[in-house]
């Protein structure tokens, strides 16, 4: 991480995309380590506060919202409240590692119009036809949420441009090494090494 701050790594697409899976394999990078997200929506059977998302109440997310705690946040399916606390910003820059969002699309939008020099992928299904068939094999959601995830998909992937990198998920073991490998590359972008790159030139008498 160069005096610019710490690299800010986007990842998000639709529900269902693999996206987790992704950010898993760039989190086996070393100097690397993840924002976790507040929700309040109530935590799966499989999941507890503080790996993937920290659970609130709908009183205290208000609180930081209007505190003005939170990077980005949404409401999904005009439900539950999404956020990514600013403090895992300063939490990346105290510990000299980069930080990997995993949010949603609108998040994504919220988090380059604040942080331009983010770094963000775009994950995609290889199909609707495949996207469908993993949501379905998850078991948690009724017929009416399954097609309100499937159209929210179809409108969430409308927004591919707005991206620096998109992954096609239909390959899990390579969409992998080309996640690691985006996040590897923008390590080396020349605005973040400006600061490194100067002090070398300076040892040549330049």
């Amino acid at each position: 991480m160069s005096e610019t701050g710490p690299l800010v790594l986007i990842v998000s697409g639709p529900s269902g995309s693999g996206k987790s899976t992704l950010v898993d394999k760039i989190l086996q990078l070393p100097g690397t380590m993840l924002s976790v997200s507040c929700t309040t929506r109530l935590p799966r059977t499989t999941e507890s506060s503080g790996k993937w998302y920290n659970f609130v109440s709908e009183a205290e997310f208000q609180r930081m919202v209007t505190a003005g705690e939170f990077l980005e946040y949404a409401q999904v399916f005009g439900k539950n409240w999404y956020g990514t606390p600013r403090k895992w910003l300063d939490e990346a820059r105290a510990q000299k590692k980069d930080l990997v969002l995993e949010i949603d699309v609108q998040g994504a939008v919220q988090v380059k119009r604040k942080l331009p020099d983010a770094t963000a992928v775009f994950v995609l299904p290889p199909s609707r036809a495949e996207l469908e068939r993993r949501i379905r094999a998850r078991g948690q959601d009724s017929e009416d949420e399954i097609r309100r995830r499937l159209e929210r998909a179809r409108q969430e992937m409308l927004s591919y441009s707005g991206y620096d990198f998109a992954i096609i998920n239909d390959d899990l073991e390579r969409a992998g090494r080309e996640a690691q490998a985006i996040a590897l590359g923008s390590r080396c972008r020349v605005v973040r090494n400006e600061d490194t790159i100067r002090e070398i030139l300076k040892s040549f008498g330049g």
